[in-house]
């Protein structure tokens, strides 16, 4: 029997005495005996007493070890020096001083256990480390890509303890700590003398936000001894707690109570924490509808017609980029990789090229040539010259041929270039998207070609503020967006050629949130002069941002790309057609077609395109004219 213990324990996966140590030092340092601490492949989380850690690998190093740990430990510190209650009632009204409140109070947390162990320490340096790596901060050259709360917490870290920011955050803190030691050196100084009073320390803070500027996001002052005498009193706030609960609350974040009711007390504090921040940030923006529940709709009664809102959230539009091909990769590379996508597809450019002739052709052969005769000025009428030879007196005859509407039209190309698309997929939209392009130039239509993605995987530095900020509830789109603008409407094909190389990069195809870059394009087009819009949307699954969804309702992305597509489809000129890779868009888009292999794209696009044109002769100028004076079009295809 004693021989078999070994072997069982043999079985367990290499790093499982790694997480129960883990899970046993938070319980410690937290002093919550009931706290459950999961591991899981998902974003790190504080949910009441139930921890998330990153799942360690098999083969544990001493660096990813010390993050996991690190992770752990800021936890439990939060758990063991922060008072909910007092944090509440002390926490500014505006959202960047808000922002900044809740980094510092962080960085206080663990600053206390920094100081007392020496272990502590070590792990939160690899895990800020790690952090503002992962944000790709080490990179930035401006402040406007360098949060101020970060840089605030990172400096009120160093007062604490003594350590330098972390190597991968010097050059955000650079950037500010000549303005925040010019406007709040002082405050910065008094900090340490409170670190152990959540309240003192809290009020300091404020005074530090106001140092920066910031005393009109402060709101009203806070009450401090009346507060806590008041709290003494609050029978009301929870009948279901023992009165003695809040006496001991009073001023001491650390203060042990039996665990059943530390629990529940923590778990409440927790929820209407998150739940008030929510409910400020929602008041702000709701602000300009009404003061009143009651009249919120009175002014939008007579119009009846009103485009519908939409309940989807963006956290942070600050991190978000749109650039251009030659922004994100040197002409040579550019260069290089063109080379490689054309070797890719040397043996389908043929069948492409083909193809687009064909569409070529028909195009053409609607363009039918219409001419205005006997104008005093164009081009000169030579079949009426005779005239001028019976009688050289008779004035000379010209002509002008006159414009189509065919002419006047602009296509987007807007391509996903999510993970999913790598490979054979992603190569073969890039080299229909060139050729087709340079078909519709021949024809005179202008052509933009977009692409869009996500700055980082599972969330980026939106995701860290967010963190920061306390985890709001319903927080939004978390995830920082990059659209890429391939080739814009006005530029020739010749010079945006090689851009296309770029989708062949390595690392660049990251998550897609189709609903916004659907919205971004179609506003680039109703930008247009053009009076013809045409919108065509080449993706392969529907949209995915891990982050997005690991805190919002499953099919948040989801919903809100159909609204886009409601809204475009009914009440824009844009004509929208969607072409979908192995996956259905039909359930999407009204104009639709799927395929099941990329090798299938060509074709798909070129016959989508055609069929939009051939039905040129429909009252198209009447439509756009009406469609620009504000009425939505609907356009039935059968």
């Amino acid at each position: 029997m004693s021989n078999q213990k070994p072997k069982a324990g043999a079985k367990d996966a290499p790093n499982e005495p790694f997480k129960q140590a883990i899970a046993a030092c938070m319980r410690a340092i937290a002093k919550r005996p009931n706290l459950e601490v999961a591991y899981a492949a998902d974003r790190p989380s504080l949910t009441g007493d139930t921890a998330r850690l990153p799942e360690p690998p098999r083969k544990l190093s001493a660096r990813e070890a010390a993050i996991i740990r690190g992770l752990g430990d800021s936890m439990a510190l939060k758990l063991a020096a922060h008072d909910a209650r007092v944090h509440r009632t002390l926490l500014p009204e505006g959202r960047n001083a808000r922002a900044v409140f809740e980094a510092v109070e962080q960085a206080r947390c663990e600053s206390i256990g920094a100081r007392r162990m020496d272990g502590v320490a070590k792990n939160i340096a690899a895990m800020l480390d790690d952090r503002y790596h992962r944000g790709q901060y080490e990179e930035i050259t401006d402040r406007a890509d360098a949060p101020l709360e970060d840089a605030v917490a990172l400096m009120v870290r160093e007062r604490l303890t003594g350590e330098a920011p972390p190597k991968s955050a010097e050059k955000l803190v650079s950037l500010w700590r000549d303005w925040i030691e010019e406007k709040a050196g002082g405050e910065l100084d008094k900090l340490e003398s409170s670190i152990e009073n959540q309240r003192d320390f809290a009020n300091a803070v404020r005074d530090l936000l106001g140092a920066l500027d910031m005393a009109d996001e402060l709101g009203g002052e806070p009450e401090d001894d009346d507060q806590e005498e008041d709290q003494g009193d609050q029978g009301e706030q929870s009948e279901d707690q023992n009165p003695g609960d809040a006496e001991e609350q009073e001023g001491d974040q650390e203060t042990e109570t039996e665990a059943s009711e530390g629990e529940g007390e923590e778990q409440e504090a927790s929820e209407t924490d998150t739940s008030e921040a929510f409910a400020e940030e929602a008041m702000e923006e709701d602000a300009a509808d009404s003061d009143e529940s009651g009249e919120a709709r009175r002014p939008d009664q007579p119009f009846p017609n009103r485009a519908p809102e939409s309940d989807y959230r963006v956290f942070s539009t600050k991190f978000d980029e749109v650039v251009t091909a030659e922004e994100l990769c040197d002409q040579q590379e550019l260069d290089r990789l063109r080379g490689f996508l054309d070797k890719q597809l040397a043996h389908l450019q043929g069948a492409v090229s083909r193809l687009a002739n064909r569409l070529q052709r028909r195009l053409m052969a609607q363009q039918n040539r219409s001419w205005q005769f006997d104008l005093e000025e164009g081009v000169l009428d030579t079949a009426r010259l005779t005239r001028v030879v019976i009688d050289p007196m008779h004035p000379l005859s010209f002509k002008r041929e006159k414009d189509t509407d065919f002419r006047d039209t602009v296509v987007t190309l807007l391509i996903d270039n999510s993970g999913s698309m790598r490979g054979r997929p992603i190569t073969v939209a890039a080299t229909c998207a060139d050729i087709l392009a340079r078909t519709l130039e021949r024809c005179g239509v202008k052509v933009e070609i977009l692409g869009f993605t996500t700055r980082a995987w599972k969330g980026g530095q939106s995701r860290e503020a967010w963190l920061t900020a306390g985890k709001p509830v319903a927080p939004g789109r978390l995830n920082d967006l990059r659209h890429i603008v391939y080739k814009a409407a006005d530029a020739p094909w010749r010079r945006s050629r090689r851009n296309l190389g770029l989708m062949m990069r390595e690392g660049l195809l990251k998550e897609n949130i189709d609903g916004e870059a659907l919205d971004w394009a179609h506003r680039r087009l109703l930008a247009r002069p053009e009076s013809r819009r045409i919108l065509m949307m080449i993706s392969d699954g529907a949209p995915v941002d891990d982050s997005t969804l690991s805190v919002n309702p499953g099919n948040y992305l989801e919903k809100h790309l159909r609204w886009v597509i409601e809204e475009i489809e009914t009440r824009s000129p844009v004509e929208l057609i969607a072409i979908g890779i192995g996956h259905d868009v039909t359930r999407y888009y009204r104009r639709a077609v799927t395929i099941v292999d990329a090798e299938e794209l060509a074709g798909a696009m070129t016959e989508q395109l055609a069929s939009l044109f051939d039905e040129q002769e429909r009252a198209a100028a009447p439509s756009a004219g009406r469609a620009r004076g504000g009425l939505s079009v609907r356009k039935v295809i059968a």
